[in-house]
């Protein structure tokens, strides 16, 4: 249960016999001019390079100016696929940013099987788990306040930010910094690994240990290429190379890096007209208003729909952002459990019934906000009876589609394509382009009324910075690559001109492509939403298939098949620090997110292995073996009696099945 970082970690075993790379900054900035210079000198800008698809050469992209191959060691099968592709297969991706996979086989189509059983019944772990979590902790909190107890009194120089100073109260609280120093601290290092490079399929770890238990950390001037499967990545755009890429290179050369203003005060240009309206017709609304910040997209225009003397009923697992929104409206709250829809609608028939607190009068407006994923859980909302419940009582409804958008759904247009439901009966999307589209920001859609009050009312139309250029950009281009792009048919007229036919077939469904004029000229040919629809069932796939097989292996997760946030539960605090290592040090290293306190309970902690399309059949063969091994040495196999599980040869070997399984067997 030792929580504190080694000296000797696994990370010398893999050093390299190169020299390292610069240590000081003034060597380092010395490098990279050099380096910039060697590369401006190989690279003159003689024409404007071609921007479509086929730039994306197959072999490997520099993640670093200082030649990174010198500085790790190659691990077989990140870099270049361990099974050639044949004469026939021809991939316009870099493996080590999205995985080559030409195999049919190992694709789903992410929608909602009707009957199905949505709503995810958590598995409790065996009572000495419980109470050996507990006994973990009261350990770990009785040490602290002892080591607390006595370093105030012997060594008070390194406790005087906690003391009064002159009067002054304390700026770190004793209380609220505890956990920070005491607990999380001394496992510091799963939860603050620094990279490098393109946080792709792959990526690259900058290796570093501690000799002072996490007060601070030293890097060791050698980096590893892990598997990537902790970032948002869902799609696989966060790439260097690619179609997007050479829309946001293109695009930086007519606009710049930067809008230099806010929304309302000449930071709006035709791009950022261009990506609302595109945005808008992806998700199936009317308008749509697009921010710079996916949390201040929540906490910014809630505040302008709601305030005092309406009410918001809010899912008790809802993120941060909505939390912190609505304490800013002012309006009354109430919490529902999570997806307990009989529960909601108790609440709903008091809230209706009984009005406003003390006066008894009708709400100025009921406002019912979920999200489409729970980042944490791993859930879908359960939109079909949220809905019916929608038509019966007459609320507006928000939901938050972060971590859904481009994610689920046949065509990857989220929770409401996932579940077959009109868009446009839903009041307000949200949703942000961190994650499916490997940009930044966030956006609200709904009816053009709505858009227009949020324009002005919210916040960040008059104070917060407009979107970059470079990030919608890539926002357009990735949005554009799913949803295709109508190639505008040309028929002859009188004489030898040739005419615009308006529409092209099925053209105002929202699910259809997008019609060229919505996309700016210059934009790089993107194809007709094949590359954008595999990415979603290659997602699709990878996230059924890992699901489905952790549990057949014994593990304990979270959340439902389809999601791409699958959470393996861990429970003891000791085991955080040794699955990241443990995964870190694999033959094929992996790099994982651990999920603690306060994101989750104290006995719940997790860790959140996120699924992307880039990720291959092979990548998740690996991730399970590697969970196999450390689940047996770490005793985390409590989900399934023994009779009932596989082994990890017949999981792999029963992939297809496994991902085209309804219901846990």
């Amino acid at each position: 249960m030792a929580l504190n970082a080694s000296p000797t970690s696994s990370i010398f075993k893999r050093k390299s016999a190169a020299s390292p790379p610069p240590k000081t900054a003034a060597s380092y900035l010395s490098a990279l001019s050099a380096a910039d210079a060697r590369r401006l000198k190989a690279h003159a800008p003689t024409a404007t390079p071609a921007l479509s698809l086929s730039s994306s050469i197959t072999s490997d992209s520099e993640d670093s100016v200082l030649h990174e191959k010198e500085a790790y060691a190659s691990v077989a099968g990140l870099e270049m696929p361990l099974c050639p592709p044949t004469s026939e297969q021809v991939f316009t991706t870099v493996h080590s940013e999205f995985g080559h996979c030409a195999r049919e086989e190992f694709r789903s189509v992410s929608e909602h099987t009707p009957g199905t059983v949505l709503k995810h019944v958590a598995r409790e772990p065996p009572y000495y788990i419980v109470i050996s979590t507990y006994i973990s902790y009261l350990i770990l909190i009785c040490i602290g306040h002892i080591r607390d107890f006595l370093g105030k009194r012997f060594y008070p120089r390194a406790y005087r930010h906690l003391m009064p100073q002159d009067g002054y109260a304390p700026l770190n609280s004793d209380f609220d910094s505890f956990y920070t120093r005491r607990l999380k601290r001394r496992m510091d290092e799963c939860f603050g690994q620094p990279v490098t490079g393109v946080a792709g399929r792959t990526i690259m770890l900058l290796d570093r240990y501690s000799p002072d238990y996490n007060a601070t950390q030293i890097f060791t001037g050698t980096r590893t290429r892990a598997l990537n499967i902790s970032s948002y990545n869902y799609l696989g755009f966060g790439q260097a190379t690619g179609g997007c890429a050479d829309a946001v290179e293109e695009s930086i050369r007519r606009y710049g890096v930067s809008s230099a203003g806010a929304r309302l005060a000449g930071g709006a240009s035709d791009l950022h007209g261009q990506a609302e309206a595109l945005v808008a017709r992806f998700v199936g609304q009317e308008d749509a208003l697009i921010s710079s910040m996916g949390f201040a997209t929540n906490s910014a225009y809630i505040p302008a729909l709601v305030n005092k003397g309406c009410l918001v009923i809010s899912d008790e697992l809802n993120h941060a952002s909505i939390r912190f929104g609505v304490r800013l409206s002012g309006a009354n709250v109430r919490m529902f459990p999570h997806n307990d829809m009989g529960a909601l609608e108790n609440l709903l028939r008091e809230a209706i019934s009984q009005g406003q607190p003390k006066t008894h009068r009708p709400w100025k407006k009921i406002l019912l906000i979920v999200e489409g994923i729970y980042s944490m859980e791993g859930t879908f909302a359960d939109l079909p009876r949220i809905m019916e419940l929608k038509q019966k009582y007459k609320f507006y409804l928000w939901v938050d589609e972060a971590h859904s958008i481009g994610a689920v759904g046949p065509h990857g247009r989220g929770v409401a394509d996932y579940f077959g439901i009109a868009p446009r009966d839903i009041d307000i999307l949200m949703g942000t382009f961190t994650k499916s589209f490997g940009a930044a920001g966030g956006y609200v859609a709904g009816n053009k009324a709505l858009i227009d009050r949020l324009r002005v009312r919210g916040y960040l139309g008059a104070y917060g910075e407009s979107m970059a250029p470079p990030v919608l950009a890539q926002v357009v281009s990735s949005i554009a690559s799913i949803m295709g792009v109508a190639p505008p048919p040309l028929t002859s007229g009188s004489g030898s001109t040739l005419r615009l036919v308006s529409t092209a077939p099925d053209l105002d469904a929202y699910t259809g492509p997008a019609p060229p004029a919505l996309l700016p000229a210059w934009l790089p040919s993107l194809g007709a939403g094949a590359a954008g629809v595999t990415r979603v069932r290659r997602l699709a796939f990878n996230a059924r298939y890992l699901h489905f097989a952790l549990n057949k292996l014994g593990f304990i997760t979270y959340g439902v098949p389809g999601s791409p946030i699958v959470p393996l539960l861990l429970f003891n605090p000791g085991k955080m620090i040794a699955f990241h290592r443990m995964m870190k040090a694999h033959a094929t290293p992996i790099v994982v997110v651990v999920v603690s306190y306060p994101a989750c309970s104290l006995m719940t902690t997790r860790v959140r292995l996120c699924v992307s399309g880039a990720h291959t059949k092979e990548d998740m063969d690996t991730v399970l073996r590697a969970c196999d091994e450390i689940g047996d040495v770490l005793d985390l196999k409590h989900g399934l009696g023994k009779g009932e599980r596989w082994g990890i040869d017949e999981v792999c070997a029963r992939a297809v099945e496994l991902a085209a399984m309804q219901t846990e067997a």
